[in-house]
């Protein structure tokens, strides 16, 4: 099964009904390590593969860490391993597709854990989807975002002064998908200065630097409902 690169308060109250009824469970982990989400990912991973449990949205804010894919290249990490440790930022390998990535506060990490059997074999659709559901709830906020072509992520602005503001990195094993996406709020940017995000030269930006400060629970309520739509869901969100 194909990776794809970039990159507990159960939320409830309003519905909103998809086509084909599926329903999504969202959670909000709060702040907490990449291992510990990490984790619970896979134990999540494991009901859906014996069909069990349900789908599932994660949403987390992870203290400093940098992350490197299967696919990732240690050069792209511009600072010793020591230095990251000094600069209070962890270092894992992981399982998800793509390169080198950071993750930090003022970031909306979300990790569905779907079996696209019950929706669209198909990943390239599965990240097609993730993307517009990121454009979508960045419209929301009155930030226009794009697709890039063959440049997996979301991305404001055109030509050279394209800045990626979410990173995208899923794997999938037996058609159960794990990982998600990365979309910077708040994030202070001097971290990405640490890595070359993605492998790509390109630079990042926030919401923030782009003028706007969302509220990170107005986000994540725009994140589940933009979700439901796109992959046609039921669940329950609150704001």
């Amino acid at each position: 099964m194909p990776d794809v690169e970039c990159g507990a308060a159960i939320l409830g109250c309003s519905r909103l009904s998809g086509g084909h009824n599926r329903t999504l469970r969202v959670r909000d982990l709060g702040r907490l390590p990449y291992t510990q989400a990490l984790t619970i990912q896979h134990e999540i991973e494991a009901e859906r593969k014996q069909g069990l449990g349900t789908d599932t949205l994660l949403f987390v804010e992870h203290p400093h860490v940098v992350t490197i894919g299967r696919n990732g290249h240690e050069d792209n990490i511009l600072a010793s391993e020591a230095a990251l440790t000094r600069l209070g930022i962890e270092l894992h390998e992981t399982d998800r597709g793509g390169d080198v990535t950071y993750h930090g506060p003022g970031q909306i990490v979300g990790y569905p854990i779907m079996d696209l059997r019950l929706w669209k074999r198909d990943v390239g659709a599965f990240v097609r989807g993730i993307e517009q559901v990121l454009i979508d709830t960045l419209e929301e906020f009155g930030i226009h975002a794009a697709r890039i072509p063959k440049l997996t992520g979301v991305w404001v602005g055109e030509g050279e002064s394209a800045a990626k503001i979410a990173a995208i990195g899923v794997h999938l094993s037996r058609w159960i998908s794990t990982h998600g996406w990365a979309l910077n709020v708040s994030t202070d940017l001097k971290y990405f200065g640490y890595i070359v995000p993605c492998g790509l030269t390109k630079p990042v930006t926030s919401m923030e630097q782009l003028g706007v400060k969302a509220d990170m629970a107005e986000v994540k309520g725009a994140l589940a409902r933009n979700f439901f739509k796109v992959f046609e869901m039921t669940g329950d969100f609150s704001q």
